[in-house]
């Protein structure tokens, strides 16, 4: 039924959640913010809830990739009453250098890809920064499964723009939507997106507070798509 797979990088093959996590605790003990946070978990909370609101408006073309990077580490900051841009600019760069470096990977991943690789060409479907994005792949080892990595700042168009997915079929000389499908842990980026170009979608959610979002599929785990393609 299916011919070419598209897929999600960050919390559908590499996990963010954890890796971020482990980073960011890196460069909190390295930069000594115990000085302005009662804990790293204060800091976490903080800082977790300001860039998810900024990547949703980043995703939505309200803010710059500049003011993105910049503001989620200000934020937390200006919140414990340092106004230290310079700072903010600092620990942001920091994190964005050992981030790349961790290799967590969601459960079942490698297995994952090994099964779809041998049947299928894959492509990487990401609104992750660039530079960020391939050394992640390099880091993990897991770039010789894909045949094609496209990124939104490539692409010229950001998730759930179906611009982006048009661009993943061009490169996979693909013009029938209906041979692809997308497997994505955000609903507003990977499953909104994939049904505006039209193509099927398998929804791989992180919480449990989903189950009413309509996608083509739906999975707990990535072992489940066996049964799917």
């Amino acid at each position: 039924m299916y011919k070419f797979i598209f897929i999600d990088l960050d919390d559908t093959i590499w996990d963010f959640h954890e890796n971020a996590r482990l980073s960011l605790a890196d460069m909190f003990t390295d930069r000594r913010l115990d000085r302005y946070f009662s804990d790293f978990e204060e800091f976490f909370s903080i800082y977790a809830k300001k860039n998810i609101e900024l990547w949703e408006a980043y995703g939505k073309g309200e803010i710059t990739k500049d003011f993105l990077m910049a503001e989620r580490f200000r934020y937390p900051l200006a919140r414990m009453g340092v106004n230290d841009q310079e700072l903010a600019e600092e620990i942001g760069h920091q994190y964005l250098e050992i981030l790349p470096t961790k290799t967590a990977l969601m459960p079942y991943a490698i297995e994952t890809l090994d099964y779809l690789s041998s049947k299928y060409p894959l492509t990487i479907i990401s609104n992750g920064f660039t530079e960020v994005q391939y050394r992640k792949i390099r880091s993990s080892n897991i770039g010789h499964y894909f045949s094609h990595i496209v990124l939104s700042e490539a692409a010229g168009a950001l998730k759930p723009d179906k611009r982006i997915f048009e661009y993943a079929m061009q490169l996979n000389d693909c013009s029938n939507p209906k041979e692809c499908i997308m497997i994505g842990d955000s609903y507003e980026a990977d499953i909104v997106g994939a049904q505006n170009a039209e193509i099927d979608q398998v929804y791989y959610p992180l919480n449990t507070d989903a189950e009413n979002k309509k996608a083509t599929y739906r999975i707990k785990s990535l072992r489940e798509l066996r049964e799917i393609v």
